[in-house]
């Protein structure tokens, strides 16, 4: 072996992007997702200029769901049931994890109505790893009540 090969990682084998493709992809990630954390923070704050879609099956949905948010399965999301919102609104989808993709096929589902949509990447899972409090029932709850609990 050559002093190259045994400096090189795993992670510098392959060379990291060029930084402008780099500003690119990453403020691309940005527009077609949110976080666990920006969502608790415009929800504690009251940021209410998006709709929290929770796309699981209505019994995990009342098992336990992030306050404010709307149950509908990302099956069944037609644009009959977007009908209470305006064209522009913004939805933010979520399914249990990263180990499910649920809140991509309700992602896709919106775009293909021409809605604009974010996805929370971590889902109930990346919400509960911060910390954040689940409301149960089949109600979407608000974050004010969760948080004076």
């Amino acid at each position: 072996m050559t002093s190259l090969e045994i400096a090189m990682s795993n992670v510098t084998a392959i060379p990291a992007a060029p930084s402008e493709s780099a500003l690119e992809h990453f403020s691309a990630m940005l527009t077609f997702e949110t976080d666990c954390w920006d969502v608790h923070e415009d929800l504690v704050n009251g940021r209410d200029d998006f709709v929290l879609l929770d796309v699981r099956a209505p019994a995990d949905y009342a098992a336990g769901h992030l306050p404010g948010a709307i149950s509908l399965p990302h099956g069944k999301i037609i644009e009959s049931k977007l009908a209470a919102w305006p064209d522009g609104t913004t939805f933010v989808t979520y399914c249990g994890g990263p180990h499910c993709n649920g809140a991509n096929r309700g992602a896709v589902r919106l775009a293909r109505l021409g809605r604009p949509v974010k996805m929370m990447i971590g889902g109930v899972t990346g919400w509960l790893d911060e910390g954040f409090a689940l409301t149960a029932g089949a109600e979407p709850g608000s974050m004010r009540a969760v948080e004076a609990a």
